[in-house]
């Protein structure tokens, strides 16, 4: 079966896009947060190389052609500030002001965490962007010399944990006001948790969508501020 596996061309796709479908049907099926798409494929992708005995280079020769297509996917971030035009002229100082505390405060923790635990700089800057889409995260991470998979792992877990409590922590705080629900949640977990703010109220959808835009703008640009800090 391994050697069936390592001469297949395309095992690396195939198993990629496979397992991405069985977390979109499990969550589907159980409507658990933890049945993150993203997070799910991970760890079935990482359980079949282990139990096949398949080094990550074997995998990624077949499962590269699919980060060609992170750029376009990147671009297509654009559609829903531009669904969402509206809301920004409206809110244009909430919504700058507030994303960017958000972004600000999740790069200063990353930088206070990895003192604390006494991360080298790739560690540091692999973990910089965990916060916005994936597709903007991995090119951060890449750019600045960073582990690419493991930013993957970090956007999908912060992703999960916001899916997961972000309206308990909305309840908490007594943030009441649905565009500020949707801003904190969209700059906090990006898609994941803006799937989470859709089931909360429209509004709540709309600027968390926007919110993943204008974040991944923002922490692009404030990077550069952090990156050479450790």
């Amino acid at each position: 079966m391994r050697d069936f596996i390592l001469q297949f061309a395309y095992f690396g796709l195939l198993l990629t896009i496979l397992a991405f479908q069985l977390g979109l049907f499990l969550k589907r099926r159980f409507k658990l947060s933890i049945f993150n798409a993203p997070f799910v494929s991970i760890v079935v992708t990482i359980a079949v190389l282990l139990i096949f005995d398949i080094d990550y280079e074997t995998y990624n020769q077949s499962a590269k052609y699919l980060t060609y297509f992170l750029t376009p996917a990147t671009v297509c971030l654009a559609i829903p500030l531009y669904h969402q035009i509206t809301l920004l002229k409206k809110h244009i100082l909430a919504i700058v002001v507030s994303i960017t505390c958000g972004v600000l405060a999740s790069l200063l923790s990353i930088f206070l965490l990895s003192l604390l635990l006494g991360l080298n700089h790739e560690l540091y800057v692999t973990l910089l962007p965990k916060s916005i889409t994936t597709p903007i995260g991995m090119k951060v991470s890449e750019m600045n010399g960073g582990i690419v998979t493991l930013t993957i792992v970090s956007i999908c877990v912060t992703g999960v944990l916001g899916n997961t409590f972000a309206e308990t922590a909305c309840k908490l705080f007594r943030l009441t006001d649905p565009v500020a629900r949707g801003l904190a949640i969209g700059t906090a977990s990006h898609a994941s948790g803006t799937t989470r703010a859709m089931s909360m109220g429209e509004i709540e959808g709309a600027m968390s969508s926007l919110a993943i835009v204008v974040a991944g703008i923002i922490t692009v640009l404030a990077v550069s501020l952090f990156v050479n800090l450790i």
